[in-house]
């Protein structure tokens, strides 16, 4: 009974703990503007079970894709067996679920297999991150603070969890063959184990409760860390797929006061959609266009910062930073993320946002005056994307860098007239001669006419 209480206990305070740094995520996201997203349900659900279900877009890369899918079932598997540790926790029973009879069997045995299957992917992961020459893309100026140490920890944990679940059932596997009892279920790994453990009871007991209670919590200490950590995509890659855009790759978006505008200078008899206005009935301050700040992103975008891996996939594809460019899209992501709570709410129990020893840039302490353009994003990280898509196509879950990076090229055009120079005379010469360049369209069809005359020379000459 006392067991049952403290376990109710540990359930509540974890969960509650989880569900206090969800909130403040929510509340992050939720400042972005607003996007409609309804509708299209049939389209977002295929999407979803590809994506981010069926992991489509990590088998662009084989090996990782293999490892990763191993990890991946092994924790939606083994999640089944957490749920009877929970209910047996709750309520004082053990191995609640044996009464499923042989469906129980098959379920033992594939945790079991899938359990050391994720060891030999974690050690994998392991020797991927910290051998001597490690992938390039898990290295780089924005991985700020505990990247590596982030990652080690996730795998660290994963084997705790793997080796408690094996003490438990090996123990209670072993406690009843000394009581010659049949234990409900197949158990092809922790049978080979048996024979490591002691022949005595209460030590075996003891090894069984302490694998039980190591694994349970291991779990709910893990579920609170995720937040903190790069692997919070787990959970938040669901949602973030859904509302991925369904719109081509290359099609940009408008901005709709501009397009009411240009329709009325089209058609004088174009009437202009009212403004909004607040739920009181006033008008609404004038937006500006494009971003500034991450209020200023769409809450899209907010919640692909959340929703990052930091994989590097982006990065590495992306034609900018391989030619030596400041440009990194997970870098733009990142900075989201870290503008977001540096200046809202902060959800975090751990801090891996905070600038480590390899940071480039210094903490921003005058947070009044400080934006995401310039104060994290340079205005060169922006001019150096060709938005080619290469960094959306890549991203496993959806993330879209270049949506952001476009927000934020439109504020420096239309809010700051902060374009390159050789922008600022494309677009001079679109305002004056209706295209890129510096002719006037009276000149337009003059290379017709040369060509023709040319065309005439040589037809002389050959005659």
């Amino acid at each position: 009974m006392l067991q049952s209480i403290i376990f109710l206990l540990l359930l509540v305070a974890a969960f509650g703990l989880f569900a206090w740094q969800v909130r403040k995520v929510r509340a992050n996201i939720l400042v972005g503007r607003d996007r409609d997203m309804s509708g299209n349900a049939a389209e977002r659900f295929k999407k979803t079970l590809l994506v981010a279900f069926g992991q489509q877009k990590m088998f662009k890369r084989l090996t990782p894709a293999l490892l990763h899918l191993i990890v991946y079932v092994g924790f939606l598997v083994i999640n089944v067996e957490v749920l009877e540790i929970v209910v047996d926790g709750l309520f004082g029973t053990h191995r609640f679920l044996s009464f499923l009879g042989p469906v129980y069997d098959v379920l033992m045995a594939t945790n079991e297999i899938l359990g050391a299957l994720v060891i030999l992917a974690v050690i994998a992961f392991w020797w991927r991150r910290n051998s001597s020459a490690p992938v390039r893309r898990f290295t780089g100026v924005e991985l700020r603070a505990w990247p590596k140490l982030d990652a080690n920890i996730i795998l660290y944990v994963e084997v705790i969890l793997m080796a408690a679940l094996f003490t438990m059932n090996t123990a209670d596997l072993k406690l009843h063959q000394l009581a010659s009892k049949d234990l409900p279920g197949t158990f092809p790994i922790s049978s080979l184990l048996t024979g490591l453990f002691p022949d005595s009871v209460s030590a075996l007991e003891i090894l069984e409760r302490v694998g039980w209670w190591a694994h349970i919590v291991g779990i709910l200490v893990f579920l609170n860390y995720l937040p903190s950590s790069k692997h919070f995509h787990i959970i938040i890659t669901f949602p973030n797929v859904w509302f991925s855009r369904l719109v081509p790759q290359g099609q940009f978006s408008n901005v709709e006061s501009i397009t009411h505008e240009v329709k009325a200078m089209m058609d004088p008899s174009y009437v202009v959609p009212p403004a909004p206005t607040a739920p009181d009935g006033s008008a609404l301050a004038p937006t500006s266009f494009g971003a500034k700040d991450v209020e200023d992103l769409p809450w899209t975008s907010l919640l692909n910062a959340y929703s990052c891996t930091e994989c590097g996939r982006c990065t590495s594809v992306c034609p900018a930073n391989l030619t030596g460019k400041l440009l990194s899209p997970r870098k733009i992501i990142m900075d989201t993320r870290d503008r977001m709570e540096e200046k809202y709410e902060s959800p975090l129990i751990f801090r891996p946002n905070v600038y480590g020893a390899e940071a480039k840039h210094e903490p921003i302490t005058d947070l009044a005056n400080a934006t995401l353009l310039r104060g994290k994003v340079t205005p060169e990280e922006l001019w150096a994307c060709t938005t080619c898509n290469a960094c959306v196509e890549s991203c496993p879950v959806n993330i879209n860098p270049l949506e952001s990076i476009i927000e934020m090229r439109r504020f420096l055009v239309l809010e700051e007239s902060a374009a390159p120079n050789a922008l600022n005379v494309m677009f001079s010469n679109i305002e004056n001669n209706g295209a890129p360049w510096a002719f006037s369209p009276s000149d337009r069809f003059n290379w017709a006419d040369d060509l023709f005359a040319t065309d005439k020379q040589a037809a002389t000459v050959v005659a």
